[in-house]
Order: C-alpha cells, then sequence, then structure tokens
C-alpha cells in the first residue's frame, strides 16, 4: 500500500531524555485516538503527529508508513485486549462457567474508557480484503477466541454470545448513542447491554460534547 503525500510540519520532538519506548507510546497513544475517531482511511501521519505533539517526519521516522503505524496500533490494542482477558482467567483458572463469563465481562468493560482502542480494533475488522491489515485483524481476532475457548473454557456458544456482546457494545460506542440517553428506548438498549457501565459511557458522551 503507497502511503499518502502529507505536510511536514515543524513541531518538536519529544525531549531527547525520553526513553525510546515512552517515545513509542506516546505516538502510539494519540493514533490509537486518531484512528478510532476518525478509520484508517481519514487517518494521516500529519493528523497523528499533531494529536501527539510532535513533528510529522518524527512519526514517519518512527514507523515509515501509515500502514505500518496503523498495524502497530492494532498490535497494541490487541495485546490489552487479551491481557486483559488473560488477568481474568488467572484470577480463578478453575471458575465456573457463568462466573468466568462474567469476570471476563467486567475486564472488557474496563476498557470502555479507552474509546480509540476498541474502535481501532473496530476498523481493522472491516479492512478484512487488506493484505496486511486483515491479515493481522483475522489473526488477533481468531487469537481472542482461541483464548475464550481454551483458556477460559467457554463454549462454543459462549464465546460466540461474548463476541457478539461485545461487538454490539463496540458499535454503540462508535456510534455515539449515550449521546441519546435521554431516549428512554436508547437507555434501555445501553443498561441491557452494559448494565454496570451505562453511567460511564454517558459520562463519556457528556465529557465529549464539553
Amino acid at each position: 500500500m503507497t502511503p499518502e503525500p502529507e505536510p511536514t510540519d515543524r513541531r518538536t520532538d519529544p525531549a531527547p531524555r525520553m526513553r525510546a519506548e515512552d517515545r513509542r507510546e506516546l505516538v502510539l497513544t494519540a493514533a490509537t485516538t486518531v484512528f478510532g475517531e476518525r478509520g484508517y482511511v481519514g487517518t494521516t501521519t500529519d493528523a497523528v503527529a499533531r494529536a501527539a505533539k510532535v513533528s510529522q517526519p518524527y512519526v514517519v521516522r518512527m514507523f515509515g508508513t501509515k500502514e505500518a503505524l496503523f498495524l502497530a496500533v492494532l498490535e497494541r490494542a490487541l495485546r490489552r485486549l487479551v491481557g486483559a482477558f488473560r488477568g481474568a482467567v488467572a484470577e480463578n483458572p478453575d471458575s465456573p462457567p457463568q462466573e468466568m463469563y462474567q469476570r471476563l465481562g467486567a475486564a472488557y468493560s474496563e476498557l470502555l474508557t479507552d474509546r480509540g482502542l476498541l474502535l481501532s480494533l473496530m476498523h481493522a475488522f472491516v479492512l478484512g480484503s487488506d493484505p496486511e491489515i486483515g491479515r493481522a485483524a483475522r489473526r488477533g481476532f481468531l487469537e481472542v477466541y482461541r483464548l475464550l475457548r481454551h483458556e477460559a473454557g467457554f463454549s462454543a456458544t459462549d464465546a460466540n454470545t461474548f463476541l457478539a456482546s461485545g461487538m454490539l457494545l463496540n458499535t454503540l460506542i462508535g456510534l455515539r448513542m449515550a449521546d441519546d440517553f435521554d431516549d428512554p428506548d436508547v437507555r434501555d438498549l445501553i443498561e441491557c447491554v452494559a448494565p454496570t457501565k451505562a453511567e460511564v459511557l454517558v459520562r463519556m458522551s457528556r465529557a465529549e460534547r464539553i
């Protein structure tokens, strides 16, 4: 995939005393937010640089292309998601199925405040036709499914239900459905999908509108 031409700018790069891994995390955090809001096609490395308060050439030096940057964002998002699930499983690997299901659901709910992370995953999942991004997204999705089946001990039906609920929740976040929480049907939908996190979604929505 050919990287798009983008304007350079004169923003300064991070302080040289910052560790390399911290500089990388700074850019990836900003990129996660921008990709989440604008999608892959709508994002430029210049927009990421502005969000990270660094220069566009600095972002290109670090990642090379927009595609490579998005793949790094996807890898980071999947690492956080899988890490959250494995942490929940490790709390009590021998939990009965319903308890394990609830604990993994709670772990997923804790990621709701990172809107960019969840939406970046969604954007990756609709790019299945892209040779590189599609391959990485399929691999990541399958890793999550295998974790549910073989580490959490979910049945195939429970794993599918869990994934379907998570994707519905992501859709509600992408739609900013909580913006219309005063509508009784919207409230009913959100409280059904995320009964313990409805207030969190509403607070996020109100904070974003300020």
